[in-house]
């Protein structure tokens, strides 16, 4: 990390301004594979601590926390459980391309960033936000900024006063081979400035 965080540093100032204020952030990691994209479909607009007691609950729900048992239940004990219809239903997308062989999420480590998006956005109810998440988290894909993320869009204008888009997309690219690390730095700032904790 050490290298990303030199080459922001000297690419663009707020990454200095936010490493003096608050230090380093701690690079979060997840397992890959399915349960770690059934979580954060869950995470969808809600936040991460909501979303993972309704994730527990359905951990405790099923025996085995595998595709076939989460089609198996039906959509009533899903909302039992505090997962909305919508959720549900992705849940459901995402278990049966798993079981029909439309998917293998083992191989997703073996292919560029570019073809997991391919692969993945072809579900419904996972979008370019759960894509990018899986990627930094999962697969530990350098160069991923999700403009889908309200915390980074809203830091990126805090700090930067970019409110475009296009504007964003077009300076952001400075930041990469690092985009990655640029968003743990901007999460980390997002969080650390509300005095909030995050255990991801």
């Amino acid at each position: 990390m050490q290298k990303a965080v030199e080459y922001l540093s000297k690419k663009d100032a707020i990454f200095k301004l936010i490493i003096d204020k608050y230090g380093l952030p701690i690079i979060p990691k997840r397992p890959e594979g399915f349960e770690t994209l059934v979580l954060l479909i869950l995470e969808q607009q809600v936040s991460i601590d909501s979303a993972k007691s309704t994730f527990q609950k359905l951990k405790a729900k099923v025996q085995n926390f595998i595709p076939e048992s989460l089609v198996s239940l039906d959509d009533e004990e899903y909302r039992n459980l505090g997962v909305s219809r919508q959720k549900t239903s992705y849940i459901k997308a995402l278990s049966h391309s798993i079981i029909n062989n439309h998917i293998d999420l083992k191989s997703l480590s073996s292919i560029s960033s570019q073809q997991v998006r391919e692969k993945l956005i072809k579900i419904k109810g996972i979008g370019n936000w759960t894509i990018d998440v899986y990627l930094m988290f999962s697969l530990q894909a350098p160069d991923i900024i999700p403009l889908g993320d309200i915390a980074v869009v809203n830091t990126i204008k805090e700090l930067l006063n970019i409110h475009d888009r296009q504007e964003m997309e077009a300076y952001i690219l400075k930041w990469s081979p690092y985009r990655s690390i640029a968003t743990f730095l901007l999460w980390h700032y997002y969080l650390q400035k509300r005095n909030r904790k995050v255990e991801y």
